[in-house]
């Protein structure tokens, strides 16, 4: 499709949104084994899913709003009050105003799980302030820097800002200006699709057109528009990526391991809207591969941001050689958004598992932002490491951290026509109705500290449905449970869902046992005793560590127990010396050891 093709034909679709057509999204329910919950559906109650949450929600609501518009009104030639946000996001920065986007798409993601009105105002005001630097051309872009730099990677953020905004925290004005953005941006994105790389055009080199499509086929749902399907159509990267991952060739090895990982989305989404099965299957290659070549215990991957050759060692070289071994928010928001739509398209519970591993072990981890611009990025496997914040302010893992911290409430649960699907365990609550009648599950739990989940049905009427329940892979005893303290004698085998089937009545109670037990994970299949710990699905590691203790060979998990006042922590007698473990979510200032040498057999 030429450029001057896609001009006229947003410019159509800019002005049938201001004539106030119907923005209600059309399902792709044929495809789907199971459907997301809303926001407002899932309230955390509890755990440190919550606290990370609400320490995250009160952190981007007292962002100033001047400082997030300033470079655009500075380009407008408006008056800019406010600080200068200063590092990448400054007038002089590596991509200004780059995740104003994702923070418009976090808030109103936010406002709607919370029905929070200053944070649904702070998205009205937000979209209100970036209408007004808009031009008659409608180049949304902050500066020259940031239309040259990454141009469809800050276009796809704006998009997502702007559905949000209008979905989830009702502004209207920003369905209006979807069509003003996008046609706006054009002059300044290719015209195809192409790989980032060194091949790639001299216009914006690093610049990744195939993320778009996800966010295109939403616009497209949202609006009706067949030109945002039409551009999503353009923007896939079916020959150098889907079409050989779908193929089973692993293609990974060198490329930018977040881009191509989001990018996956974009594939599940194809599957869901389009109905190839190439795209399905490209997706389920790329995770098999990602999961069994190139992950780290945490489930995070991309040392140095690429993925590394399968079957040389290269997972346990980085841990030597680098300190950048996962691009955190990013990467967890990657993963787990694929995740979703792999449980979406399947109900295979495997992808459950690996949404909780890398949720848990790795943005759950991160350390809070200041109000200065200083965020965590990368997570650091080597020894002796200490958690930090990235060299520059307001990086891009600054806009991947609201929306995945706000995403937490989609992890949770699901449904479908036949009930509902538990594929999280965390203190929380969820709504639904079971036909015509309301249902509310109440979860309560320790975990992943505690190995006991309660799930409690409240209901005003007896109602037929199933509870199905994820029973982790990770478990090397047989999980347990009981309904209104009786045992229940039903298949639950590990990875997959266990379904009670039966007339639910008010207070019904389902209880789930899941044995925690210590156990090793070797790196690579080149270092077979280089291994971190883990107990259930979290990763421990050792706080204030010795300098030889990485090196010394260990008898680890032996010896390990229980230190009596905390519930989360282990000692074991080490190096002559009592050496204490702990959560890696949990590790703030401590320095701390993620990999052992561990003696062969002690696994």
């Amino acid at each position: 499709m030429k450029r001057r093709t896609f001009v006229a034909g947003f410019a159509t679709t800019a002005a049938s949104l201001a004539a106030g057509r119907s923005a209600k999204p059309t399902p792709a329910t044929s495809r789907e084994q199971l459907r997301e919950f809303q926001y407002s559906d899932v309230t955390l109650t509890g755990g440190p899913l919550k606290d990370h949450f609400d320490r995250t929600h009160a952190h981007f609501l007292t962002l100033n709003n001047d400082r997030l518009l300033k470079v655009y009104r500075q380009k407008a030639g408006l008056p800019a009050p406010g600080d200068d946000m200063g590092g990448w996001y400054d007038a002089k920065g590596f991509v200004p105003g780059h995740t104003l986007g994702q923070y418009i798409s976090g808030l109103s993601r936010m406002a709607s799980a919370t029905g929070h009105a200053p944070t649904r105002q702070k998205v009205h005001d937000l979209v209100d302030g970036f209408a007004a630097t808009l031009g008659p051309d409608g180049n949304p872009y902050a500066s020259p820097v940031a239309s040259t730099t990454w141009p469809c990677y800050v276009l796809d953020k704006y998009e997502a800002g702007l559905l949000d905004a209008y979905h989830l925290a009702g502004v209207t004005q920003a369905r209006q200006l979807l069509g003003r953005v996008v046609t706006g941006a054009l002059p300044f994105i290719p015209d195809h699709t192409y790989d980032r790389g060194p091949d790639s055009p001299k216009q914006a080199p690093y610049d990744e057109p195939y993320i778009l499509p996800e966010t295109l086929f939403y616009a497209h749902e949202s609006t009706g528009e067949k030109r945002y399907l039409d551009m999503a159509r353009l923007y896939l990267l079916d020959k150098e990526y889907f079409d050989p991952l779908a193929r089973g060739e692993n293609i990974l090895p060198g490329k930018h391991a977040y881009s191509h990982a989001i990018a996956l989305s974009s594939a599940a989404k194809a599957y869901l809207v389009l109905g190839d099965p190439k795209y399905l299957q490209a997706a389920r290659n790329a995770w098999d591969m990602i999961e069994t070549t190139q992950q780290f215990a945490s489930g995070g991957w991309g040392p140095k941001e690429a993925f590394v050759p399968p079957g040389q060692g290269k997972l346990g070289e980085s841990v030597l050689t680098s300190r950048d071994h996962f691009e955190t928010p990013c990467g967890c928001y990657a993963h787990t958004k694929l995740a979703r739509y792999m449980l979406r398209c399947t109900a295979n519970a495997r992808y459950g598992d690996g949404l909780e591993r890398v949720l848990f072990n790795t943005v759950l981890g991160s350390i809070d932002p200041d109000d200065q611009g200083n965020y965590f990025y990368y997570s650091d496997y080597h020894a002796g490491a200490r958690k930090g914040y990235y060299k520059r302010k307001w990086p891009c893992c600054s806009g991947t951290l609201i929306q995945g911290v706000a995403d937490y409430l989609l992890n949770l649960y699901f449904h479908s026509g036949a009930g509902i699907w538990v594929n999280f365990f965390t203190p929380s609550t969820v709504r639904w109705h079971a036909g015509r009648t309301p249902v509310k599950l109440i979860q309560t739990t320790g975990y992943p500290l505690d190995e006991t989940v309660h799930l409690r049905v409240e209901i005003p009427a007896p109602a037929d449905f199933a509870i199905n329940v994820r029973i982790p892979g990770w478990l090397s005893a047989e999980p347990r449970l009981e309904l209104n303290g009786k045992p229940l004698d039903i298949p639950a085998r590990r990875q997959t869902f266990a379904s009670i089937r039966r007339r639910w009545k008010n207070n019904d109670t389902l209880i789930l046992r899941l044995p925690l037990a210590f156990r090793t994970e070797p790196i690579d299949d080149r270092h077979p005793t280089l291994a971190a710990l883990m107990r259930g699905p979290l990763l421990y590691v050792a706080t204030d560590p010795p300098a030889e203790l990485a090196s010394t060979p260990l008898s680890l998990p032996a010896g390990l127990s229980a230190v009596d006042h905390n519930a989360a922590d282990f000692q074991a007698q080490l190096a002559g010396r009592a050496q204490r473990f702990k959560p890696f979510y949990a590790v703030r200032q401590e320095a701390y050891d993620t990999y052992f040498s561990v003696l062969p057999g002690a696994r």
